[in-house]
């Protein structure tokens, strides 16, 4: 019985990792137009997401803490899925279980490229803006602090598009 719930549970946390992996895609699809509404509801869909996800972690962990007191073992929050394929000697239930575990494992690592993609994405983004910025508002008033303000700078300033005084 416990069993059959650790596979649902397993299943339905492939499903929402999926659902994320779609939404990676989307946002990858969003970054590149420059879309910013639509990442707004993207990250706000997988807000939810990862809750259920914390959820269904913890009904896995209770399904196999479930499980291991049905064989007489003592239940161990640790356990993970490829400790308990060492316990189970039904070669159709332990084929099943690593049939989850292989699928989300692939699922999980699509994820992982994409949202490495993703970032990459935001980071050129950002530094694009920067750049932008800092090609509007003249160059960094940084320099100033650092000097001795005895010294004279050779060489004029160029004046920003903006006043970064104001």
């Amino acid at each position: 019985m416990s069993f059959e719930a650790l596979l649902h549970t397993m299943a339905a946390l492939n499903d929402v990792h999926n659902t994320l992996l779609e939404l990676a895609e989307q946002k990858k699809h969003v970054l590149i137009h420059n879309q910013v509404e639509h990442l707004t509801q993207i990250v706000t869909k997988e807000n939810k997401l990862l809750k259920q996800i914390g959820a269904l972690d913890q009904r896995r962990v209770e399904a196999i803490g479930a499980f291991m007191m049905e064989k007489g073992y003592k239940p161990n929050p640790r356990v993970t899925v490829s400790d308990l394929t060492k316990i189970i000697f039904n070669v159709e239930d332990k084929k099943a279980l690593v049939d989850k575990q292989k699928q989300s494992l692939a699922t999980i690592r699509k994820l992982r490229e994409i949202n490495q993609i993703n970032q990459q994405l935001i980071e050129q983004s950002l530094a694009y803006i920067n750049y932008s910025l800092d090609l509007m508002t003249g160059p960094s008033e940084d320099d100033v602090i650092y000097q001795n303000p005895l010294q004279t700078s050779y060489g004029t300033k160029r004046p920003g598009l903006f006043d970064t005084k104001a």
